[in-house]
C-alpha cells in the first residue's frame, strides 16, 4: 500500500490514541507488524507547541520512516501553520484529525465536530495541502450522527482537495464508542473516491479483520484499542490474511519481554517519575485477562519507582508462565488475547 511516494510494508495501521501512542509504543507496534503509525494528535495553537508535553508528542527520534504527525484544530490558516511546522521538524506524513469524538475536541468546533460544516472541512484541507510538500491524510468518521452520514461526500471533498488516503471509524460522532460499528458507510466510501481507504472500528481478530475488509472493500485497516496491551494484533491479522492461518498467542515469556522492554523505553522516554505513571495503563493492559490480574494491577500500581514496577512485572508473568498447561501450549497470555477480541478498535 502507498501513500503518496510512500510504500508501506503492508496496510495494517496504528490508530493515532491520545496518552497511547507515544513514540515508545508507535516502535513497538511497528516492529510487530504495523505498517504506519500516527502520533497523537497535535493541537494547531501554536501556544502549546513549546509545552513538554506537545514536544514529546512529536518527537519521531529514531523512528522508523515514513513518520507522520496527526493534527487537530479548526481554523484553516492555523491548521496549514501547524503542518508546516511539523514537517520542517520532521513529519513525512501529515494527519489530519476529523474523527475524535471527544466533547473537549468538538466543544472547539474540531475533531469530528468538523463534519458538520463541509465548507469549512475543504477551506481546512485546501490549506493544509498547499502549506507542505509531504502527503496529507485525512480521518474522519461516517458521519455526524445517524441522520447525517455525510461520510462520502466528505471523502469526495477530501479527494478534491488533494487528500492522500483516508481512514474511517465505522461510528458517528454521537456513536462516541458505543454500540457496534457499521460498515457500510465505510463501503460507500470506498465506492465514492479512488484514494486508499483505510477501515476503522471493531477490528480485534483476524477473522474481523479479513471480514472489514471483504465487506467495506476498504484498501487498509486501522486498529485502536484492540491494540493496548496487545500489540501482536498487527501480526496475528497480518499472517491470517496471508495464509488463512491463526498465530497462536504469544506465550507468557514473551508477554513478559516485551512488556519489559516496552517498560525500559517508557522510562527513558519520560523520565523515571512520569514513566512509572504511564507505564501502570499498559501494564494495566497487558495483565487483563490473566489469573491473579486485579490483585496485581493493585499492587503494581503503587509502587513509585522504576525498579520495583520492572521486578513484579517479572514476577508476576513468570507466576503465568509457571501455570502455563505445556501439554496444550495454552497460558493465561490465551486469556489475554481473549480479552483483547471482545475490546472495540
Amino acid at each position: 500500500m502507498r501513500i503518496g511516494h510512500y510504500k508501506l510494508k503492508n496496510n495494517l495501521f496504528l490508530a493515532p490514541m491520545a496518552g497511547v501512542t507515544d513514540r515508545p509504543f508507535r516502535g513497538l507496534c511497528r516492529r510487530l507488524g504495523a505498517g504506519m503509525a500516527a502520533s497523537e494528535m497535535v493541537s494547531s495553537n501554536s501556544l502549546l507547541w513549546g509545552s513538554e508535553k506537545t514536544k514529546r508528542r512529536a518527537d519521531h527520534t529514531g523512528e522508523e520512516e515514513p513518520r507522520a504527525v496527526q493534527i487537530v484544530g479548526s481554523d484553516p490558516a492555523l491548521m496549514a501553520q501547524a503542518a508546516r511546522y511539523n514537517a520542517e521538524r520532521g513529519a513525512q506524513i501529515i494527519d489530519i484529525n476529523m474523527g475524535c469524538p471527544a466533547k473537549k475536541i468538538c466543544n472547539v468546533y474540531a475533531g469530528s465536530a468538523l463534519m458538520q460544516n463541509e465548507k469549512l472541512v475543504a477551506e481546512i484541507l485546501q490549506a493544509v495541502v498547499k502549506s507542505v510538500d509531504v502527503p496529507v491524510t485525512l480521518k474522519i468518521r461516517t458521519g455526524w450522527d445517524s441522520a447525517n452520514r455525510n461520510g462520502p461526500a466528505i471523502a469526495r471533498i477530501a479527494e478534491a482537495c488533494g487528500i492522500q488516503a483516508l481512514a474511517v471509524h465505522g461510528r458517528t460522532r454521537a456513536d462516541a464508542f458505543q454500540g457496534d460499528a457499521e460498515y457500510d458507510t465505510i463501503a460507500a466510501i470506498k465506492d465514492a473516491v479512488h484514494i486508499p481507504v483505510i477501515a476503522n472500528g471493531d477490528i480485534a481478530t483476524p477473522e474481523k479483520a479479513a471480514f472489514v475488509l471483504q465487506r467495506t472493500g476498504a484498501d487498509g485497516l486501522m486498529i485502536g484499542r484492540a491494540a493496548q496491551g496487545n500489540p501482536w494484533i498487527f501480526r496475528e491479522i497480518s499472517h491470517f490474511l496471508a495464509t488463512g492461518e491463526k498465530l497462536a498467542p504469544p506465550p507468557a515469556t514473551e508477554v513478559r519481554d516485551t512488556l519489559l522492554a516496552h517498560l525500559v523505553t517508557l522510562y527513558a522516554f519520560y523520565g523515571e517519575y512520569s514513566g512509572v505513571r504511564m507505564a501502570r495503563k499498559h501494564i494495566s493492559w497487558y495483565s487483563k485477562g490473566l489469573r491473579g490480574g486485579a490483585a496485581f494491577r493493585h499492587a503494581v500500581n503503587a509502587v513509585e519507582t522504576t525498579t520495583a514496577q520492572l521486578a513484579m512485572v517479572r514476577e508476576f508473568f513468570d507466576v503465568q508462565d509457571a501455570l502455563m498447561p505445556r501439554e496444550t501450549g495454552t497460558s493465561g497470555a490465551a486469556d489475554r488475547q481473549q480479552q483483547a477480541m471482545g475490546m472495540a478498535a
